[in-house]
């Protein structure tokens, strides 16, 4: 989750928003003007999976969302896991499903989420059982999926490339607070 900061978590100074000379040329950050702490404010890395599931895609219903938008399984990468194990943890927790394979589709920005995406295509067997995190999944055949213009949707659109199928956008208002394709997110 992006923590937002107001005060140094250091000396509990109230932060400011400071230009100083970086790396890359000078650059506005929340700084402290006590001890010059910085909020780096850097991107959170999220890791998703478009999960094949019995010849079809699942996409699942996060409990939060007041819509009926359903989505790839994604969550947090965790300290210390590498980006595939963490996706293979993520389906296993919202899905109880067991990854047999997975393929890296690639890397995208989800900036209004200060997001970075790291999804993979995943095989998966077992039983489905969700998660308290998810409301209700539905099984697509990859012809009938719909993409969404943000986030992990492109995501999909890759994996229903990789298989054939050119992938279909629907229209969708970008400022709608269902357009939010992860769970924080």
């Amino acid at each position: 989750m992006q923590q937002s900061y107001k005060f140094c978590p250091s000396c509990a100074t109230a932060l400011q928003a400071i230009t100083q000379a970086e790396d890359g040329g000078p650059k506005e950050r929340l700084r402290c003007p006590a001890c010059g702490w910085t909020h780096w404010n850097n991107p959170t890395p999220v890791l998703a999976a478009v999960v094949e599931y019995q010849g079809k895609v699942l996409l699942a219903r996060n409990a939060a969302w007041q819509g009926k938008m359903f989505a790839l399984i994604t969550g947090f990468m965790e300290a210390g896991e590498a980006p595939e194990q963490g996706a293979v943890r993520e389906v296993k927790e919202e899905t109880n499903l067991d990854v047999l394979e997975t393929s890296l589709l690639g890397v995208w920005d989800f900036q209004r989420m200060n997001q970075v995406i790291i999804a993979y295509g995943v095989k998966a067997t077992g039983d489905v059982r969700l998660s308290p995190e998810l409301a209700e999944y539905r099984l697509y055949e990859p012809a009938d999926v719909r993409c969404w213009p943000a986030g992990t949707g492109y995501a999909m659109a890759e994996w229903l490339r990789r298989r054939g199928h050119e992938p279909q956008f629907m229209d969708w208002p970008r400022s709608s607070p269902a357009s939010s394709d992860k769970k924080v997110d």
